[in-house]
């Protein structure tokens, strides 16, 4: 079974934020810090708001905290939210569609699988991925690059740098 790159942002940007567990951080500095898509970031925090795995605030104060303690956040919920389909293999048995429907057990094999992996990752939380000293070290010691945004002149031109009368 592989996850989607949807929940492994999800798990990505968690983590970052549980190693800041005081700090609002930008979905830009996540983004930067993994090397990944901003626009896409965008989409799967929005979505861990909506879950209640983080908060968000935006504005000039504004940022992303987890909204629950790490020790709060069981990586089986964070899966299961994210991930749109868990199903290891794609029996239809709609009437007729399956010439194996009744006599075969793949399926009932492969939900006895999926089950045995929820399991485990039901049994973990983020504070236990997280345990790993060197692990929080990494992450506290990540600075995203320094992207600036565009600048004001005092005329009020936007990247006045790339007007060579104002550089």
């Amino acid at each position: 079974m592989r996850l989607t790159l949807y929940t492994d942002y999800a798990l990505r940007a968690l983590l970052y934020l549980g190693a800041r567990p005081e700090t609002r951080v930008s979905i830009r500095d996540i983004a930067h810090t993994y090397n990944i898509s901003e626009n896409h970031l965008v989409k799967v925090v929005h979505k861990l708001g909506r879950g209640g795995f983080i908060m968000t605030k935006r504005g000039r104060n504004g940022g992303l905290l987890l909204a629950r303690a790490p020790k709060d956040i069981r990586i089986g919920d964070i899966v299961r939210y994210t991930e749109e389909d868990l199903a290891i293999v794609s029996c239809n048995m709609e009437k007729g569609s399956c010439r194996l429907a009744g006599a075969c057990r793949l399926q009932d094999l492969m939900g006895e699988a999926l089950a045995a992996f929820m399991s485990v990752l039901d049994r973990r939380t983020l504070a236990d991925i997280m345990t790993h000293p060197k692990l929080i070290q990494t992450l506290q010691m990540l600075v995203p690059a320094a992207t600036p945004g565009p600048r004001v002149h005092e005329h009020g031109y936007e990247n006045y740098d790339r007007n060579p009368t104002f550089a």
